[in-house]
């Protein structure tokens, strides 16, 4: 049984001062497989210590040295690609193609921010100003238990390619990445003090991080509900905020669309990493002209969706994380059924075949309107639902009728017209007959989706401000 009794701070591992074990489950077999013993508050001061000691020789540091560490992280997190994709599969039930997909975009992370901090300039001028691009100081990086190794890396990547310093608080259901994840910034030979790492409860560390005036900024990807916490935590000192929050994405199925590649794109974008992405599609909007095609041609793309084994090549939706979050999947699945609902494909319980474990059914329901709670609150389980629309306002008012604001999906040959669509939609990215972004975009919400964007310059001027000097 792996034990995990360490955090990272000022480069080295140490024992915590915190003393709760924490249970670690592989949710495909309910087994134990580990421990860790998780930071308290006198481990997030001290990381916090540790951090602002190092800031001021950080933040001066040129060009070529932020390059070569952020080279060195690269090459340190792809030497431990497999222990990464392990870890993810058996932590969270992480299928082989979303591991194989997105777990490489970790060390890409790094890359990019050190090709993008070759050409950047920290210093400009207009008229008789000099504006210097300084890095902010002290950020606290916190992250979920899902992707939450590309998290890290893009966070991480962002700050240092910065020149601030960070303390990461990454959630307690992710220790074994984390693990994985420290030990690869470790060999990669970064300053001490510049990323520490303490693995806590959110009420306790975080909230240190969150209100700590020696925090100036902190990135989050999360749920609403934690964003709205660190929202109030960060009020009394102003800290800068970078929030990822959660999403209830359309994927708008236009009267064109092709429904063979736009159905099973649509539902893999639902779907994907088991259900438990922020932007997920989860609601499907079909053409009510063709929407007994779009219905059958959910039926017939679900064959691609089995459950099952993570490690199972032909797997394509694993288990939700815990048993907390497979009882509240079913919950919104009876739920909908109260509602009026119903279950296309799925519904409540586990899927044939499989006993233990917490497998949900991919499940889709059809006779919804947009003011059901499944349509208009985040399930994060592989719960997708349908719903009609009349034309293209239509699908815009629907679509825009939603409290976030992510991503969403728009499908269709005619690429002008989808044009025409997307800038109508209220959402951080819109993708065009795709489902993954691209990391040269800003990428982030508005509305209860969040706050800043992240990715590419747009991430990296997250931790800077802009100071002006004129003579």
């Amino acid at each position: 049984m792996l034990k995990i009794h360490h955090v990272y701070v000022d480069g080295k591992f140490r024992t915590p001062h915190g003393t709760e074990l924490s249970p670690l489950y592989n949710p495909a077999t309910e087994e134990v497989i580990g421990e860790v013993r998780l930071a308290d508050e006198t481990d997030a001061l001290a990381a916090i210590a540790a951090a602002k000691r190092a800031f001021p020789s950080f933040s001066r540091t040129g060009k070529q040295e932020r390059i070569a560490i952020l080279n060195r992280l690269s090459a340190a997190f792809t030497d431990r690609l497999d222990d990464l994709k392990e870890a993810m599969a058996e932590e969270y039930g992480a299928v082989r193609g979303v591991l194989d997909a997105l777990v490489p975009r970790a060390s890409g992370m790094f890359d990019e921010a050190a090709r993008l901090l070759g050409t950047y300039e920290f210093t400009r001028t207009s008229g008789p100003n000099t504006i210097v691009m300084a890095p902010l100081g002290v950020a606290a990086l916190i992250t979920p238990w899902n992707l939450n190794i590309v998290f890290l890396a893009q966070k991480m990547a962002a700050a240092i390619a910065a020149g601030a310093t960070v303390v990461v608080k990454p959630s307690e259901l992710s220790a074994t990445q984390t693990q994985v994840v420290t030990e690869a910034v470790d060999a990669a030979d970064v300053p001490p003090g510049v990323i520490n790492i303490v693995t806590g409860r959110g009420e306790i560390v975080g909230d240190v991080l969150t209100s700590h005036p020696d925090i100036v900024k902190v990135g989050f990807t999360g749920s609403t509900a934690v964003g709205q916490r660190i929202m109030r935590n960060a009020a009394a000192t102003f800290k800068r905020l970078t929030l990822e929050l959660g999403g209830k994405s359309p994927s708008i199925l236009l009267d064109d669309a092709d429904l063979t590649t736009a159905v099973p794109a649509a539902l893999a974008s639902g779907f994907l990493n088991n259900g438990q992405t922020c932007f997920a599609g989860t609601r499907i909007l079909a053409p009510r002209s063709r929407l007994d095609d779009v219905l059958e041609a959910v039926k017939a793309a679900m064959p691609a969706f089995r459950v099952g084994d993570p490690r199972d090549p032909g797997t394509g939706v694993g288990p939700v994380v815990s048993r907390q979050q497979f009882d509240r999947v079913h919950s919104y699945i009876r739920l909908g059924l109260e509602e009026g609902a119903r279950v296309l494909v799925g519904g409540a319980g586990r899927p044939e075949g499989l006993e233990r474990g917490w497998f949900v059914k991919p499940t889709v329901f059809t006779g919804v309107t947009n003011q059901m709670r499944i349509a208009r609150e985040e399930i994060f389980g592989p719960v997708l639902v349908v719903i009609p629309f009349e034309d293209d306002d239509d699908a815009v008012t629907i679509a825009n009728d939603t409290p976030y604001g992510l991503q969403a999906h728009v499908f269709t040959p005619d690429v002008e017209r989808a044009h025409r669509v997307a800038r109508r939609i209220e959402a951080g990215t819109v993708l065009i007959n795709r489902i993954f972004a691209d990391h040269e975009a800003p990428f982030g919400g508005i509305k209860q989706s969040g706050i800043g964007r992240e990715h590419h310059t747009y991430g990296l001027e997250a931790y800077l401000e802009p100071r002006a000097i004129t003579a």
